[in-house]
């Protein structure tokens, strides 16, 4: 009688070993996805700008620092690898197309042009979706680390090798109002 209760206790730790596992991969496996939405959505961006930057050129030609400046930030962005690196680079991204629309207010007829208006809303659609992935992408994070370093399923994490996760995080620096000098 005793063997039964030993198998059965037995039987129920492999199979809390076994749930607290499949939680832990189907946690990393949203983190994936997350990523996954917020790369859709820089990309999205990525190729907004270069119409963004040609429709400015048409009208504020002499700008030629904050066109380079974008364009420079808009490839580092793309050829960032780590989640740290692409925050970076996004930042740095964010900043030179609000040098971008700086230059943009100081010629009314640009801020009437259609062309320019609409790729101004895609790519102000565009942010709050990335804003929205992020948000997701740490949400999940969060929720995986939690469970990856709470006891018990810490040791099932540890044991299957279940490593930490980076935040999508702004740097203090993208924090503050921009500075924009002519």
């Amino acid at each position: 009688m005793s063997i039964w209760i030993v198998l059965a206790v037995v039987a129920a730790l492999v199979l809390y070993v076994i749930a607290i596992y499949n939680r832990l991969v189907v946690l990393r496996n949203r983190i994936e996805n997350a990523w996954a939405q917020i790369d859709v959505q820089l990309r999205r961006r990525y190729d907004l700008i270069p119409n963004l930057v040609e429709t400015v050129k048409g009208y504020a030609a002499h700008e030629r620092e904050v066109f380079e400046r974008v364009t420079e930030a808009r490839a580092r962005a793309i050829a960032a690898g780590s989640v740290a690196q692409q925050a970076q680079a996004e930042n740095m991204l964010t900043q030179a197309l609000r040098s971008l629309f700086a230059v943009a207010e100081a010629y009314p007829a640009l801020r009437a042009n259609e062309n320019f208006a609409k790729l101004q809303e895609e790519l102000s659609e565009t942010e709050s979706k990335i804003a929205f992935s992020r948000q997701f992408y740490n949400d999940t994070v969060l929720q995986y680390d939690n469970m990856r370093e709470a006891f018990p399923s810490n040791v099932v994490a540890r044991m299957a090798g279940f490593g930490g996760k980076e935040y999508f995080e702004a740097e203090t620096v993208s924090r503050e109002p921009v500075k924009v000098q002519f």
